[in-house]
């Protein structure tokens, strides 16, 4: 059980390429914390630095009050699992478990007992006397969850220790990480590119792109109040649409959004606007009056329901539908409206087909606005 502080931490390799910057986090006791990124974002080398297989160009790393940035990682009291398992193929699923605390020399009955511990957490007493390869990917990934587990550490670093699973794997093993968390009630920081393995199993998300920590909040809030259309569009599957408009305002004062128009290759040429409610009406817009501005809208904030479509006031849109696919509970619209791509979560009994052009309503409640130069978040 642990706290971690990030205070301006910075990795630089040679070459002075800055892969890290300026990192400030602070991590809870017990706290479930997931870095998110694309590739090459600079999360899996922050856990390294935490781990100490990085050494920290710049900056200090904190566990539990003590400064860490000198220490030998055998020392800092942390278990870091791997997406490839890292076990030793010649030794028993018993032996892999037990290795770390042979070296520490701790006795064989106290082994044991922990070893038993882990195997019966993660389901795996039936399979300590086999070896590595006659098992599963998933049992593999939870020897090494078992490894870890056994040394009783403050602090568990994973680093997309799921990434090499099929999909239904990975979504039981979700869960099944999420319970060891809960059981273990020790300090977990995790690494993915998965946005969806980050909003189910984090009790706060922070997402990174090129070095920088973008926005860190719980999953809930990240989802709804996005910083930036980089945050918008990483998180949420299918992901958030984007189109171009602009903010205009009327002689009644009232603030619209409009977009569309001949040159937007749409056959038909039409302007489509969508009013502001007053709930969206931020002092920041008066600003962005008659300039362009990036509208954000979530697949299920666009409907085809004929509930919907008739009471709506504003935001009814013309759009043909290019793709759908069925996925049993839901059905995905691939539409095209006013020259923008648009995706539509809608309910299964949707009758829109290939080929249909049919009517969708934007839900003016939940637009986002994004500044078009900047890309910060003007409304959410």
């Amino acid at each position: 059980m642990a706290t971690l502080q990030l205070k301006n931490l910075k990795k630089v390799y040679e070459g002075k390429t800055e892969a890290v910057h300026d990192v400030n986090l602070d991590i809870e006791d017990n706290e479930f914390v997931v870095l998110v990124g694309p590739s090459g974002c600079g999360k899996s080398t922050t856990l390294r630095m935490i781990a100490g297989l990085e050494t920290i160009s710049c900056g200090e790393l904190y566990i539990d009050g003590q400064l860490m940035n000198y220490v030998e990682p055998k020392d800092r009291d942390i278990a870091m699992v791997f997406q490839n398992y890292a076990l030793y193929p010649h030794m028993t699923v018993f032996d892999n478990m037990a290795f770390g605390l042979k070296l520490r020399k701790v006795p064989k009955d106290e082994i044991a007992r922990k070893v038993e511990e882990a195997a019966k957490i993660l389901d795996l007493s039936h399979l300590l006397d086999r070896k590595p390869k006659a098992m599963s990917g998933g049992q593999r990934q939870r020897v090494a969850l078992g490894r870890a587990i056994v040394r009783s550490p403050k602090v568990f670093l994973l680093d997309e220790p799921l990434s090499n699973l099929d999909a239904k794997l990975r979504a039981q093993m979700r869960t099944e990480i999420s319970k060891l968390h809960k059981k273990l009630g020790t300090t977990f920081i995790y690494v993915t590119h998965d946005q969806t393995e980050a909003m189910t199993m984090g009790d706060r998300i922070v997402v990174m792109k090129d070095g920088f920590i973008q926005q860190v909040d719980t999953p809930q809030v990240l989802y709804e109040s996005p910083v930036n259309k980089f945050v918008a569009g990483f998180l949420g599957s299918p992901q958030m649409n984007f189109i171009d408009a602009y903010l205009r305002k009327d002689e009644y004062n009232r603030y619209y959004v409009e977009f569309g128009s001949e040159d937007s290759k749409d056959a038909r040429g039409v302007k489509y606007t969508i009013l502001m409610p007053e709930s969206k009406l931020v002092p920041d817009l008066a600003k962005y009056v008659d300039r362009e501005v990036c509208l954000g809208i979530r697949p299920e904030s666009v409907h085809d329901e004929p509930a919907y479509l008739a009471t709506a006031q504003t935001g009814i849109v013309d759009a043909d539908v290019e793709i759908t696919e069925m996925m049993g509970a839901e059905t995905y619209l691939y539409l095209k409206c006013a020259g923008n791509s648009i995706t539509a979560r809608v309910q299964p009994s949707s009758t829109a087909r290939p080929g249909d052009t049919i009517k969708v309503g934007l839900d003016p409640n939940r637009i986002h606005l994004f500044d078009k130069e900047t890309e910060r978040t003007i409304v959410n």
